[in-house]
């Protein structure tokens, strides 16, 4: 202190702290709460790179908990420790506007809303979203087939534009891993799924068709919300791609991070491939 020219009094007044506190804090042993605390922050730290820096109090709770640590850590103090570090989650959920549906068509959404299934391959959802690489911004479109079983990711492709060729594709790569179609498959109204083309497929598959809504994600809102995560969670946390196959890798990293690192609380904080093959119980 006296090699900075300032006197400890004038020091500690600044701070706003009295001597006794400053000279407390001087001689102060750690305590294990605070090596406890110190250990938590070095987790946080970990496991909010390993999960793109959207992980909020509640969820980077439930992540320690999967450490196994030899003492209890609750919400309250990861929430403490993270807010006294400033650490928070970069990722907000979209809000989604709500279009009120037409009844004309809600005797063609044949599963209407049941996104909640007891076994794998009974209901696969899918879409397309569009994604760019480069620095001139070439458009070009993901494919993904989820089985609503836990939201397991099937398969995907990337294809130039959306067209019943990469719709029929990416379930026939879904057909091949699990052994067959699934017997209801769930779209929106996209040109590419109300072609005859992807039609024909369906049925020559056994699989009845399901439709959203006209102007109704909600009736996809399990697709919607997967769509969310992957770009506000890995694709906007991550470098842009300048190169087509610079993007399939990041895609194929993120679906592999989706698939097996990013936990869900309605799979009990397991991964898509834990809850699919029997870690559920």
């Amino acid at each position: 202190m006296s090699q900075s020219g300032y006197k400890v009094s004038d020091l500690v007044k600044a701070a706003g702290v009295s001597r006794q506190a400053y000279y407390k804090w001087l001689t102060h042993e750690p305590t294990v709460h605070d090596i406890q605390d110190q250990e938590i922050l070095k987790l946080v730290k970990q496991l909010e790179a390993q999960h793109k820096h959207c992980v909020g109090y509640d969820k980077m709770t439930r992540l320690i908990k999967q450490e196994r640590l030899s003492y209890t850590v609750n919400k309250k103090r990861v929430m403490r420790i993270m807010k006294e570090h400033s650490i928070k989650a970069d990722y907000c959920q979209p809000k989604r506007k709500r279009v009120q549906e037409q009844e004309t068509y809600e005797a063609q959404n044949t599963l209407n809303r049941q996104f909640e299934q007891a076994a794998a391959n009974q209901v696969w959802v899918t879409d397309t979203t569009e994604i760019a690489y480069n620095i001139r911004k070439y458009k070009v479109r993901l494919h993904v087939v989820l089985d609503l079983y836990g939201q397991y990711p099937l398969s995907w492709i990337i294809t130039p534009t959306e067209t019943s060729t990469g719709a029929i594709k990416v379930f026939q790569m879904a057909k091949q891993k699990a052994g067959g179609l699934a017997p209801l498959i769930h779209t929106d109204r996209g040109a590419a799924y109300t072609s005859k083309a992807f039609n024909h497929y369906l049925a020559s598959n056994n699989s009845q068709h399901s439709y959203s809504a006209p102007g109704t994600p909600a009736d996809n809102a399990v697709m919607e919300h997967w769509w969310a995560d992957f770009k506000s969670i890995w694709l906007a946390h991550s470098p842009q791609p300048q190169t087509f196959e610079d993007l399939e890798q990041l895609v194929t990293e993120g679906i592999d991070y989706f698939t097996h690192s990013f936990i869900s609380g309605k799979r009990n904080d397991l991964t898509a491939a834990e809850y699919r093959f029997d870690k559920a119980n």
